[in-house]
Order: C-alpha cells, then sequence, then structure tokens
C-alpha cells in the first residue's frame, strides 16, 4: 500500500506537469491583458510553479502542515467545554514529560495557576500560539539543535510576547524575544529608523539562542538560565548569594525579583498546556501561513509594501505580518547589508520575474516637472467608517500607518467609527484656484478637503500674512503648518514661524514629555 500511494503521487504529479506543458499559451514572460497605463505583470513559469507546488507534498504528507481539520476531538467534548483535572491528574502528567526533559518541570501550586491561567482564562491565547507555531517553531527547533538547547525552549517565547514579534513590553522590550535596546545592541540586532531587528523571526531567535546558550555556560542549570534570562545574571547571583549558596531555582526563588519567581512556574505551564491542548480542548486557530508555505529573497533596491502589494497582488497586512522587523512598510537597501523579503512561496517565483517592475512600481507615477510646480499640500479631514482600520485609510491616501499616527498624534493603531483623522494628501492647482488630485482616489462624502501649503518648491512653513505671523490666528480659521526639520527645536520653530512655544504645545496636545520627528508637520497657529 505504501508503495502504491508513492506511484500514486509520482502519476500525480506527473499530470500536474503535462497539464502545464499542454496549456501552451502560458510562455514564460507571457503577461496577463493590464488596462492602459497600468504596469505588466509578468506571470511565472507554470512549470516551476507546478514544480514548487510539488515541493509540498512530503510536507502534507508528514503532518507538519496541520490543516484545521487535523484538529480532532478525541475526547468528544462539546465546543464550550473547559476541562478542569485534579492535581494526581496534573502531576502524574508533568512527570511524563519530564522523564525526558532536562527541565526540572514539577508540579506545585504556583505552576497549577498558570496552568489555570492559560488553560482556561487565556484559550484565546492558546489557540493562536499553536497557529503562530506553525509558522515560527520549525525554524526556531532547527536553531535550537544548532546550538544544542533543549527543544523545550520554544516554549519560552509564547510566555515572552505570546508569539507576536511586533510586541512591545512595558519596559521597552521587543520581538519574539523580548529583548531590550541594549541587550539586542549586543547581539547585534540593529535597530535603526526603518528596521528593528529584535521584530525579525530568524535573527532575533539567533541572538536568544547565542544568549541563552552564554547563559548555560555560566549556571549549568536551565532553569536558573530561565531566571536569568528574565532578570539578568546579576539577579539570580545576588540571590544564590542571599540564599546562602544554594543551587536550584526552588531554592532561591525567594530571593529573586517578584516577577522573575512566576518566570519558571509559567514556562512548565506553557510546556504542559501545548503539550496536552486536546485533552483541554484547545485548538489551533487557522494559520495566515506555515513554516514551509513562505520563502526569502534578498532585494537589490529600496522597495514599499505598496509596490509589492501592487504588483504581486498580496494585501499590504500580509506583507506586515510576515516582515514584522520593518517599522514604516519600507524595505531599505544597503550594499553593505543586504535586507531580505519574506512572501508566501507561491508568490517568490512572481517577485523574481519582475523585480525590476517592482523596483520601477513609483517611478511611472511621478507627477511631471509642470504639475510639480503646481502642486499643493491639502488636508483633508477623514470620518473612520465601520470595518476600517489605520491600513485601509493608508492604503486610500497613499501615505503610511506611520504617517497617520503622526498626523493625528495617536499612541495605538486602534481606530473607531466616526472618528475624525487628519491626512495630507499632494494635489495639482488649476488656474481657477482649486484642486485637482494628483492621483486617481476614491472620492469619500466623509472626507473634507482643505488647502492647507504653498506649492512644494516654497519654505516648509506655510506663509501667511504679517498678522497671522505675528500671532493674530489664521486666516478664514484655518490652521498654520510646519514641516519638523532635522535638528528643529519648538523654540526655533517658533522663532522662524512668528509663533511661541506654548501655543504650539497646546496646539499639539504636547505635553511635559514630546518629541519632534524629522518629516512631522506640526500645527503653528
Amino acid at each position: 500500500m505504501r508503495r502504491a500511494g508513492v506511484v500514486m503521487r509520482h502519476f500525480a504529479g506527473i499530470s500536474l506537469l503535462l497539464v502545464a506543458l499542454c496549456l501552451g499559451c502560458f510562455q514564460p514572460g507571457a503577461y496577463a491583458q493590464q488596462k492602459p497605463g497600468e504596469v505588466p505583470v509578468f506571470q511565472d513559469d507554470p512549470i516551476a510553479a507546478a514544480l514548487d507546488s510539488l515541493a509540498m507534498v512530503k510536507y502534507f504528507d508528514k503532518g507538519l502542515i496541520k490543516p484545521p481539520s487535523a484538529n480532532l476531538n478525541k475526547f468528544h467534548f462539546t465546543p464550550d467545554s473547559i476541562p478542569r483535572y485534579d492535581d494526581g491528574v496534573y502531576e502524574a502528567r508533568l512527570q511524563k514529560l519530564d522523564a525526558e526533559s532536562p527541565f526540572d518541570l514539577q508540579y506545585n501550586n504556583a505552576v497549577k495557576g498558570y496552568i489555570e491561567l492559560y488553560a482556561v482564562r487565556k484559550r484565546d491565547l492558546v489557540s493562536r500560539a499553536l497557529g503562530l507555531s506553525q509558522l515560527y517553531f520549525p525554524m526556531i527547533e532547527q536553531l535550537l539543535d544548532k546550538y544544542n538547547i533543549p527543544l523545550e525552549m520554544k516554549y519560552l517565547c509564547i510566555v515572552e510576547s505570546a508569539m507576536n514579534p511586533r510586541v512591545r513590553s512595558r519596559a521597552g522590550a521587543m520581538g519574539l524575544w523580548q529583548f531590550m535596546y541594549t541587550t539586542g545592541i549586543l547581539y547585534d540586532l540593529k535597530v535603526t529608523s526603518y528596521v528593528d531587528e529584535r521584530c525579525d523571526p530568524y535573527k532575533s531567535t539567533v541572538a536568544a539562542c547565542e544568549y541563552l546558550h552564554f547563559l548555560y555556560e555560566m549556571f549549568g542549570d536551565w532553569q536558573l538560565v530561565l531566571a536569568a534570562y528574565n532578570s539578568g545574571p546579576g539577579s539570580v547571583n545576588k540571590a544564590i548569594r542571599r540564599s546562602g549558596g544554594k543551587h536550584t531555582f526552588w531554592e532561591i526563588a525567594p530571593y529573586l525579583p517578584r516577577e522573575t519567581q512566576g518566570y519558571v512556574p509559567a514556562f512548565i505551564a506553557v510546556n504542559y498546556v501545548m503539550r496536552n491542548t486536546a485533552e483541554h480542548n484547545l485548538y489551533s486557530s487557522i494559520p495566515k501561513r506555515s513554516f514551509y508555505e513562505v520563502d526569502t529573497v534578498k532585494i537589490k533596491q529600496q522597495v514599499s509594501f505598496e509596490q509589492l502589494s501592487a504588483i504581486l497582488g498580496i494585501p499590504v497586512e500580509e506583507i506586515e505580518f510576515l516582515n514584522p522587523e520593518y517599522k514604516k512598510g519600507v524595505i531599505p537597501y544597503s550594499s553593505d547589508k543586504p535586507y531580505t523579503l519574506t512572501l508566501p512561496a507561491g508568490k517568490v517565483g512572481s517577485f523574481v520575474t519582475n523585480e525590476q517592475a517592482i523596483y520601477n512600481y513609483l517611478k511611472k507615477e511621478k507627477p511631471s516637472s509642470q504639475d510639480v510646480m503646481a502642486m499643493q499640500e491639502v488636508m483633508e479631514v477623514y470620518t473612520v467608517k465601520k470595518g476600517e482600520h489605520l491600513n485601509t485609510i493608508a492604503n486610500k491616501y497613499k501615505c503610511t500607518i506611520y504617517d497617520l499616527k503622526l498626523w493625528n498624534n495617536l499612541k495605538t493603531n486602534y481606530v473607531k467609527p466616526g472618528q475624525q483623522l487628519t491626512v495630507y494628501i499632494n494635489k495639482i492647482g488649476n488656474n481657477s484656484g482649486g484642486v485637482q488630485p494628483l492621483q486617481q482616489k476614491s472620492a469619500s462624502s466623509a472626507a473634507v478637503t482643505i488647502p492647507v501649503s504653498q506649492p512644494v518648491t516654497k519654505p516648509a512653513v506655510v506663509q501667511a500674512p504679517a498678522a497671522q505671523q505675528s500671532g493674530q490666528g489664521a486666516v478664514s480659521g484655518q490652521p498654520r503648518y510646519y514641516t519638523i526639520g532635522k535638528g528643529d527645536t519648538l523654540w526655533e520653530i517658533a522663532k522662524k514661524t512668528g509663533s511661541t512655544i506654548d501655543v504650539i504645545k497646546r496646539l499639539n496636545n504636547f505635553g511635559d514629555k514630546y518629541m519632534l520627528l524629522p518629516g512631522q508637520k506640526i500645527k503653528v497657529g
């Protein structure tokens, strides 16, 4: 039977190739029909695409990619059932796991509390983690094995970040493994205006493995390594001294910071829950992608997520999900350090075929020199509709989420229906004094357009009559705006615009702590 299955898959593969070959209209370099003015998008070679799909068969056969139907309810729980067990059951199951683990997976009241946290109160989190594990765990396990670190350590990123590579802690730690800025720098995780490698799943996992390996060489005990990962090796050394020279986590726990005292019990509980999901009626959410369904390519020029989305037909949200290390939706280029792009495996061939078209995409939308001379910056007040979020609004106005947050002083990505947002767009003026959009954009009855600046060839400060510059208010109630340059301070801006520091702080809701970012637009009167 096994041989018959292999033969059937072999003939299935041949059939796919024959179908591709028989469809003679698909020639390498052929492209789909496009409307006038659109960028021609070349189709991937059908034979190469068929081979790519066949490469996935082995992973499905081995069960490495688990569709939702694989989550079988073998205990026949009702959908809303939340099973609970007595202490003897928990302890017996942990003893079974402990027999195969270098960690001391013992059961006690602290561990029980965290088991109930994950298996009862945080069930949705566990479901999402099970889905994300299909994307991240194969990569993490491969690196843990390379550094000779127990594979159970993969569950640490659930304790740290719930497997969200973009999450930031209150202390400023970032990524799957929650690296602080200074610790990340020590392990070559670069942070720039465009890139935060602490959020790069692969690079941050390499750094975590190196750090964990270093800590194990120091302490020689994996539970002390966990404690040191959370609070620092200095805290663990102090706890060892204060305990009278004890060398196990449970003996020094009373002398560790309060958060660290619960850190190891939480790790043990996550080990238990993730390996007993069926027993607790927990099942995976549908993963966006698995590890075996994505691939990477090196970037040869700077490129934005919008360019990639436009040519490859991938939603910007999916590109952001697969590339969490890029902060502004732009992948920079450096000849010294090439950056990589993660894509769905089925889109890699299309990227290679259309690579130059992707890089050149925005060049085709640049305005003529006459348009530039007549260009005006216009402010629109947009009312958020039900079901919209910052990404859809950014796509509509061809800006970035970062721009929207800066323009509206937003601290989170959350917006609600009815909320009004300020957006800025470039439009071309006409002789009648009106404005025409530079790029085609779907009109919205919820948007109110207000011209707010002179042509872009003028200075960044909106010119106004002398009365306005002296602080007597904007003409016709229209606010004045200033684009912050590198090194600008509020005192310099006030001096340039004829405003005052107090007025600028009041207009922009600046408190005692504020930050001026180059390119940010602020009100000055």
